[in-house]
């Protein structure tokens, strides 16, 4: 399928690797050209390198933290306004509800709530005035069923979902869409600190752990970044322009709901 976005501009933050990377190839597949971001340099500008020569598409590589005042300023200043925008960030780690102190809390809204906000208020006005735009925020399959130990992403992504309920309907009539795509485990690095959390825990092997989480999925395996990406490209493209708002789940069945 054509998704009809060939030539068109996305900012993809967190990128280098995971499922920002997979959102990033399926742009790149689809023929739209990239601002790439991540901290880590070394990984970014392998990514980078990667998708030009796969797929003949200008990628700009800024690492910097998205989350720094700083950083973010960069990243946008390199970015320029753009058609599309994907907000990704690592989440906060997983413990108890005893263990966070207001600090951390803090720390997780800033990197999963209002570092994506602050990026869509950025791109937005520029989308709008063009009359065409897509925003897709990469969340958590928490934000539909909260997860006992991720207090912290519950918390943050919960009211990142809410900030787009409101904001995803007051520019669709500009033509901007903004959707949330909501992981559960993927085959990344996220879900092998995931996992390790569990190996150290209960003193089983890396293999039992991610054996044990797989059977808790109704597919029976985790995701792939590259599945991933393709749901992230089709969101952008011409075909979604129906699409408003959304809260869309990837994440193999494990959550079950009814409506």
């Amino acid at each position: 399928m054509d998704l009809g976005i060939r030539g068109k501009r996305a900012l993809v933050t967190a990128s280098s690797k995971g499922l920002g990377r997979g959102c990033a190839e399926g742009l790149a597949a689809a023929g739209v050209d990239l601002v790439l971001n991540a901290r880590g340099a070394e990984a970014l500008e392998a990514t980078a390198a990667d998708l030009r020569a796969r797929y003949q598409v200008n990628v700009v590589a800024v690492a910097a933290d998205i989350v720094s005042p700083e950083g973010r300023a960069e990243v946008l200043k390199a970015a320029g306004q753009v058609d599309i925008l994907v907000t990704n960030a690592g989440g906060p780690p997983p413990g108890l509800w005893s263990d966070w102190s207001r600090d951390d809390f803090i720390k997780a809204i800033d990197a999963n709530m209002l570092t994506p906000i602050a990026l869509m208020q950025a791109m937005l006005p520029g989308m709008m005035e063009k009359g065409w735009g897509r925003v897709v925020n990469i969340t958590s399959q928490s934000v539909k069923a909260p997860i006992p130990q991720l207090g912290l992403s519950n918390s943050a992504r919960a009211g990142l979902t809410g900030f787009v309920a409101g904001t995803a309907r007051q520019v669709a009539p500009q033509g901007v869409t903004i959707n949330n795509m909501l992981p559960g485990i993927h085959a990344t690095d996220r879900a092998i600190a995931l996992d390790g959390g569990v190996v150290k825990a209960e003193g089983i092997s890396m293999d039992e752990a991610q054996a044990r989480r797989a059977a808790t999925i109704p597919a029976r395996r985790y995701g792939t970044a590259e599945e991933f990406g393709a749901m992230c490209a089709f969101l952008c493209s011409q075909h979604a322009g129906f699409i408003v708002g959304q809260n869309i789940l990837l994440d193999g069945g494990a959550t079950n709901l009814s409506m």
